[in-house]
């Protein structure tokens, strides 16, 4: 799960009037509290929010909120569950590709073409990664560093805003 995700989740908990909510996705378990005392205690269905989403919806869920979005409050609470910690292990040694323009995402160089890279692909600092189209224009998006691919974000022929991360490489 993505720190940015988890920071825009805990800023539309904290504009809300909920009390508490908690986020059920890929095993991984999180609980927003803004009453850490009263967290163990029933609420009703208007103060308590529990979704399962994939993954996938999330990027178009959240795709126009602000990537640098700020952190809740100090008086709410988060708690993680163990697998948390190795989540953000792995996400120091991450290398996130983002969109330079608003536009819109393509993945290969024609309809009928392969794509440019898979998620497991080894690529090359210089390499095509994916095409951007913005006012008619094509822009190669190219990687900065050497690596393998281990996320795709944005669905193919989907829209992306400025700065939406885009992949995530882990560097050789």
């Amino acid at each position: 799960m993505d720190l940015n995700y988890i920071r825009r989740l805990a800023k539309i908990f904290d504009d809300s009037k909920a009390t508490q909510m908690i986020i059920e996705e890929e095993g991984l378990k999180i609980k927003f509290s803004k009453n850490p005392a009263n967290a163990n205690q029933s609420s009703d269905a208007s103060q308590l929010f529990s979704q399962n989403m994939p993954l996938q919806s999330t990027a178009t869920v959240f795709s126009e909120m602000r990537p640098n979005a700020p952190i809740v409050s100090p008086n709410a609470s988060f708690t993680f569950s163990s697998e948390s910690k190795s989540i953000e292990e792995n996400q120091a040694n991450i290398h996130i590709i983002s969109s330079p323009i608003v536009g819109t995402f393509y993945r290969a160089p024609g309809p009928e073409e392969p794509p440019f890279i898979e998620v497991g692909s080894h690529v090359v600092k210089g390499q095509v990664l994916c095409i951007i189209e913005a006012m008619k224009l094509m822009n190669d998006i190219e990687s900065d560093i050497n690596g393998t691919i281990v996320k795709i974000l944005p669905q193919n022929a989907s829209p992306v805003e400025f700065n939406q991360e885009l992949f995530h490489i882990i560097p050789d």
